[in-house]
């Protein structure tokens, strides 16, 4: 977590009864998957118990959750052990320097050894996050490549967005998808697209076309796919976000606290999807960095 981080007082973040009843009003409308993202949701109490407690939610058929990994080693078998379907852990590079220098934090052998107890405790098609940055990633590229093959996981490439907590986004930092894939394929060969059976998926994603291992592409500032978008966020505190670079949020906590119906909070979710723009705009002058960091939001 960035340098910046705070946490929020106890009181102002909804209870897992509060999050399991918004997720059983979005399921009845309609919404299938769900994602625990963070700040890093390894750090909240019980979280098992909140995975049990969504997978009991009718419509929902998917859970998965994104983590930094510090923590997986010792909550591995228990989130399985709970229905957590699918996981995507963060992991920037694989030298010591790299991991530092974007995570902002020591811990590169847990992250590692988080990733091996997720295989050991039964996650299958395990995703590796990695934020792409120029000037750092580069050297990054070809060792990642390598550990996915290996070890036959999925390897994605993040671009870097203007989310970051320090703001020391630059255009001129965004390492694109095209670069990485054509440094990849330098090294290993061919990289074969395969095919997208969710067009509202947000990478693009490739195999080898000699051996296991797979590589997704996730360019939201080189090709943005807003026009397939269909997520939306609540944070911490109950705030829906229909974008990540949303300067608007429609609270819902103090509907789920002050006796609301079921009917006012959807209403409340249909004003933010509604209200979902055609695009981010990070390419346009009138665009607008949020106030909150990506640890904030969720990814």
């Amino acid at each position: 977590m960035p340098e910046t981080a705070h946490f929020l007082p106890h009181a102002e973040v909804l209870t897992y009864d509060e999050i399991v009843r918004f997720a059983r009003i979005v399921a009845q409308m309609g919404v299938k998957k769900l994602r625990l993202t963070g700040g890093e949701p390894l750090v909240r109490a019980e979280l098992p118990r909140l995975i049990k407690m969504l997978s009991a939610v009718p419509g929902i058929r998917d859970i998965a959750l994104t983590t930094n990994g510090i923590l997986l080693n010792e909550h591995a078998q228990g989130l399985k052990d709970a229905g957590l379907q699918r996981l995507n852990i963060s992991l920037d590079g694989l030298s010591e320097e790299t991991f530092r220098s974007i995570s902002r934090r020591k811990g590169l052998d847990r992250v590692l050894n988080g990733i091996f107890a997720a295989r050991r405790a039964g996650f299958e098609g395990i995703r590796l996050n990695a934020v792409a940055i120029r000037g750092i990633t580069e050297a990054e590229i070809i060792p990642l490549g390598r550990f996915a093959r290996e070890h036959g996981m999925e390897m994605r490439f993040i671009e870097f967005m203007p989310l970051d907590a320090e703001g020391n986004w630059q255009t001129e930092k965004v390492l694109s998808g095209e670069e990485i894939r054509g440094t990849l394929e330098a090294e290993f060969g061919a990289l074969i697209p395969i095919q997208r059976h969710d067009p509202s998926q947000t990478a693009v994603d490739y195999e080898f076309a000699d051996g296991p291992g797979r590589i997704g592409f996730i360019n939201p500032v080189s090709q943005p796919f807003c026009h397939n978008c269909n997520r939306l966020r609540i944070t911490a505190e109950g705030k829906i976000r229909n974008c990540l670079f949303s300067t608007h949020e429609w609270d819902v906590r103090e509907f789920l606290r002050d006796g609301a119906s079921d009917e006012d909070i959807a209403n409340v979710v249909r004003a933010a999807v509604h209200a979902k723009k055609a695009g981010h705009g990070i390419d346009s002058d009138q665009f607008v960095k949020p106030e909150r960091a990506m640890y904030q939001i969720g990814g």
